[in-house]
């Protein structure tokens, strides 16, 4: 059995999304040399990009993790924008070695840490974007494997995610 195969199968054995959460944050980040994390959910509520668990980037992060999440609001006209929404928005997992120069990007956030390496799967069902794994800043480019890898993890949160929204599993 593969090493993502294994990582998996303790992702859906989770109990939590928060549990499956930190899973997909220690394996990922150790799996592609990532110095940052970050894992969402998108709440069935109202629609915003929730991280459960995520790397201290900002001076806000400190607040968050005090909150215990970081909660992005959806727009009124449904696009998140920017680099961190663009998996959400186009529903398509991607890498960048030059986020700077990406299309979808419109510059570091105030406060912010800024990420020289940036990928992005969204976590995704059939019909609906469920949530979004980002990784950043690994020692060397990010490379179509790391997305593969990534993806494969991403499926796995896609199941815990589908369980927390029919009720059968809790947040925390």
């Amino acid at each position: 059995m593969k090493e993502t195969e294994k990582i998996a199968d303790k992702i859906k054995e989770a109990s939590t999304v928060k549990e499956a959460a930190n899973i997909i944050y220690k394996e990922l980040k150790k799996l592609t040399g990532s110095k940052c994390c970050y894992v969402a959910y998108i709440d069935p509520e109202n629609g915003d990009s929730v991280a459960i668990t995520f790397t201290h980037v900002t001076s806000q992060c400190n607040y968050y993790e005090s909150i215990k999440e970081a909660r992005f609001k959806r727009p009124k006209n449904g696009k998140y924008g920017g680099l961190l929404g663009y998996s959400i928005d186009t529903g398509k997992s991607f890498f960048t070695n030059n986020p700077i120069n990406h299309p979808a990007a419109h510059g570091t956030p105030k406060g912010h840490k800024p990420i020289k390496k940036f990928l992005s799967v969204a976590v995704k069902d059939k019909n609906r974007i469920l949530g979004q794994i980002v990784l950043g800043d690994p020692p060397i480019d990010y490379t179509i494997e790391d997305l593969k890898i990534s993806e494969e993890i991403g499926q796995a949160y896609a199941i815990i995610l589908q369980k927390f929204y029919n009720g059968k599993i809790p947040l925390r």
